[in-house]
């Protein structure tokens, strides 16, 4: 999950770098939610965790 976050942040970045605002706008917004879901999915794991 973080390595897509990774990814579409990268994609943003480039798209960015050529002027491509809305690609790139959408590219981000996509990162941002792969990452929370990446957070949220962390915590609940090592919580998990942590009552076994």
């Amino acid at each position: 999950m973080l390595h897509y976050a990774v990814v579409f942040l990268v994609i943003a970045l480039i798209a960015a770098l050529f002027g491509f605002g809305g690609i790139a706008a959408g590219a981000v917004g996509i990162a941002k939610v792969l990452f929370v879901v990446f957070l949220v999915m962390a915590v609940v794991s090592f919580v998990i965790g942590l009552l076994r």
